[in-house]
């Protein structure tokens, strides 16, 4: 396990329930995970989305929904 992902409170390939809070710059939905970004593409502020996560980093991660 790398340093980036034993700071993170989420880990590859674990499902999270999510509310999105915020939109990025690029479009991606952002949601928190005990304070810890999660982009999530194809979302909308007010979505209440299950999401996998696919990348962690050193500050945020990316993610994608599941139904």
């Amino acid at each position: 396990m790398s340093d980036q992902e034993k700071s993170a409170p989420v880990k590859v390939g674990e499902t999270y329930d999510v509310s999105i809070d915020a939109i990025a710059k690029q479009g991606d939905g952002i949601a928190k995970v005990e304070g810890f970004v999660i982009f999530v593409p194809q979302t909308k502020v007010g979505d209440k989305v299950k999401i996998k996560v696919n990348k962690v980093m050193r500050k945020f991660a990316f993610g994608e929904k599941v139904q």
